[in-house]
């Protein structure tokens, strides 16, 4: 009882200190280590992982290390889910209610004592403590019960078969374990600093989709409450039952993050989506590569409008036109231009993916990309505008190709191969009689 009380009431006097004071991560980082070693000294120890490794024993300085990282987890894993009344205290209750089974069922009777008195500590508490609160964990709770909870794992596991020892305490503290682990990863994932505080935690999100207080508390609750009845279908292990609870947990998870509607795990999806579509993008980053190369060598404007053409037909985009910035002396060949009012406008070229209506582009179902066409010699040749029907598959092409080398490529076609095009015709003197001559 020493060995855990001990450690236990260290951490505690660190979360009263964080209550009225306040301390900084890595110092309650340092503390809650030094707890952990204490424990270690004592006996309560990870000494092998049988899952991974068998009966091999694991050196002391790991063993250490993998117990000082349990204990920190667990530890601030239920300080991290504590920000709606009830929230943690509740959560904790059923792991503990969990420790309690495992340790009638394994031994050691010590943990039943003290784990059946921490659960009727925690229900006596919530009575006051369930929305609206009238006293609250702080550090000072949060951080003891999870030191115990794990306290109490690491002396389940000395006794236990495997995989009551490694798969129950981790299953059993699924709510606190999973909000850790998706507040590391989002904020990986979005850059931020791992220890930032934010406001996007599970119950955070649950109260933007519009769930009041208590709603969120409940449901939170049967969440702890599935997490508690799946860890114990472990105490009778069977590949039938650790295939169904892994079965579980996997599909439970995987839904309700999905509802939760973080923009970290839609960007990651959005990753491993364009990952799988990797082989169009191949395609269609190609098809501009190749239309920029092929500019270079175009003859003609004919051929130009040709390549463009072709680039276009084959990848996301659904039309495009172009507008040329003619120089002076210039003229297009008359069989490039389209219609008298394309002349007149300037608009030397439009072009439609086949079965798309030239007039959808010209209202809000798509939406378009404006590419300024300068070439080498910086001249400004006109615009090439593409246009996009809007859809829920995303755009399969590196932009930066679009935006960079093409207009450049394209703009120095249009220097060549219009100076080639342009037709100078030398007038003759105004001559009255010769005017004259041919009237008549």
């Amino acid at each position: 009882m020493l060995t855990i009380l001990g450690p236990a009431g260290l951490v505690f006097l660190l979360g009263v200190y964080d209550d009225l004071r306040g301390v900084g991560p890595y110092f309650k980082f340092a503390v809650q280590g030094i707890a952990a070693t204490m424990l270690y000294a004592g006996g309560l120890r990870i000494v092998n992982i049988p899952v991974i490794l068998g009966d091999r024993v694991l050196p002391w300085y790991i063993g250490l290390a993998l117990t000082v990282i349990w204990v920190l987890a667990i530890t601030n894993a239920f300080n991290l889910i504590d920000g709606l009344d009830g929230l943690a205290a509740g959560s904790a209750l059923f792991s503990t209610m969990v420790a309690f089974v495992v340790a009638l069922l394994n031994g050691p009777p010590l943990v039943e004592i003290m784990a059946i008195a921490l659960a009727g500590a925690i229900l006596g508490f919530l009575r006051y403590n369930f929305n609206p609160a009238t006293i609250f964990l702080g550090d000072s709770g949060s951080l003891f019960i999870g030191f115990l909870l794990s306290a109490f794992a690491l002396e389940g596991a000395q006794k236990a078969p495997t995989i009551v020892a490694v798969a129950i305490p981790i299953v059993s503290f699924g709510l606190p374990i999973l909000e850790t682990v998706l507040s590391i990863a989002r904020r990986l994932i979005s850059g931020r600093p791992v220890f930032t505080a934010d406001r996007e935690h599970i119950h955070h999100k649950l109260l933007q989709h519009g769930m009041t207080h208590r709603q969120v508390v409940i449901l939170l609750y049967g969440v702890s409450a599935v997490f508690a009845m799946l860890s114990l279908f472990l105490l009778w292990p069977t590949g039938s039952s650790l295939g169904l609870v892994l079965a579980v947990l996997g599909i439970g998870i995987w839904v309700g993050v999905q509802h939760l509607g973080y923009l970290e795990f839609g960007e990651l999806a959005r990753v491993a989506h364009r990952t799988l579509n990797q082989p169009q993008i191949f395609v269609n980053n190609l098809a501009i590569r190749r239309a920029s190369e092929e500019l270079k060598v175009a003859r003609d404007y004919n051929q130009l409008r040709r390549v463009l053409a072709a680039a276009f037909g084959s990848n996301d985009f659904d039309a495009f036109e172009l507008k040329l910035n003619l120089l002076a002396g210039e003229i297009l060949p008359v069989e490039a231009v389209d219609s008298p009012t394309q002349r007149r406008n300037g608009t030397s070229y439009r072009w439609n993916k086949p079965g798309v209506a030239a007039q959808t582009f010209d209202c809000s179902a798509a939406w378009k990309i404006a590419l300024d066409l300068v070439s080498s010699a910086n001249h400004h040749r006109g615009t090439l505008t593409v246009y996009r029907l809007y859809s829920t598959r995303d755009l399969q092409l590196d932009i930066n190709l679009l935006t960079t080398v093409f207009p450049t490529a394209l703009a120095d076609a249009l220097d060549r191969t219009l100076a080639h095009s342009a037709e100078i015709i030398a007038l003759p003197e105004q001559d009255t009689s010769l005017i004259a001559a041919q009237a008549g």
